[in-house]
């Protein structure tokens, strides 16, 4: 039809760990105003963080204490978190509190339909875990809706700064072949190599990129065009926003995900 202009594809947008929807959608203020063609949805975690939560995460900067103090009265402005590190835990990474999370995220499925997920950080780890179950949510009950899926698999998943969730409940999920696009950054301190090559390796279907700076999204012209080019197409060939780095990737650099493995099923 001349003229048509179709809908835009909705995104589920995850923020990570001290951070909340609204600071999210700040930040990515400029990838929102380069994406026409997407819906970007930013949704609360569950859990308010509190002091004492972060007062052993050496990776947080002090201004970020001081944020926390000054709107832990404030709900809309509470800095927040998907799950907490067990206590007793070597590992942060397994989780208390990922029930909570993961029905905020079953009622959202509920009510709207998602084209794809996009989440940074504990977000990204989160958005990849949500994609696994919704390829098997019969693995966890209390995730059906009436015995029935809450909502069909993503068409796509963004993976910024992720990393594997390590809490056994996860294992039944993974592998999962959800096309996603892995997002890691050269100097990030805070999720290093090795706990994103744990994400890689249990995601079938992936494109992975990588930027010169830590632990944040890209959000340069080039990234913006291609974060955009993927979600609308992850089967398509786009150019890398950064072809040198991925060229000497030991990652492998860029794949497209045309010819790979089978979608996840609908």
């Amino acid at each position: 039809m001349i003229g048509y202009i179709p809908p835009a594809k909705k995104v589920l947008v995850l923020h990570g760990y001290s951070q909340n929807a609204s600071m999210f959608s700040n930040r990515l203020g400029a990838l929102r105003k380069e994406s026409k063609s997407l819906d970007y949805v930013f949704v609360n975690a569950p859990h308010t963080l509190l002091p004492a939560d972060l007062m052993f995460d050496t990776n947080l900067p002090p201004s970020e204490f001081t944020v926390l103090e000054q709107t832990q009265a404030n709900p809309e402005l509470a800095l927040r978190g998907w799950w907490r590190g067990k206590k007793g835990s070597r590992d942060r990474t397994e989780a208390a509190g990922l029930h909570d999370a993961i029905m905020t995220i079953k009622d959202m499925l509920v009510k709207q339909r998602f084209d794809g997920i996009f989440g940074f950080s504990q977000g990204g780890a989160f958005a990849s875990l949500i994609s696994a179950m919704l390829e098997q949510p019969e693995l966890y009950p209390e995730f059906l809706v009436d015995g029935k899926p809450p909502h069909p698999p993503f068409k796509f998943c963004v993976s910024i700064s992720g990393f594997r969730l390590n809490d056994p409940f996860c294992d039944k999920f993974f592998p999962y072949k959800t096309p996603t696009l892995h997002v890691l950054g050269r100097t990030d301190v805070i999720v290093v190599e090795e706990r994103s090559q744990q994400l890689l390796e249990i995601s079938l279907v992936k494109r992975v990129e990588e930027h010169e700076g830590g632990h944040f999204v890209p959000t340069k012209g080039q990234w913006r065009k291609f974060m955009v080019s993927w979600m609308n197409n992850p089967a398509g060939n786009h150019p890398s926003p950064t072809p040198l780095l991925a060229a000497d990737s030991e990652l492998g650099g860029p794949k497209s995900l045309a010819n790979a493995a089978t979608p996840a099923k609908a």
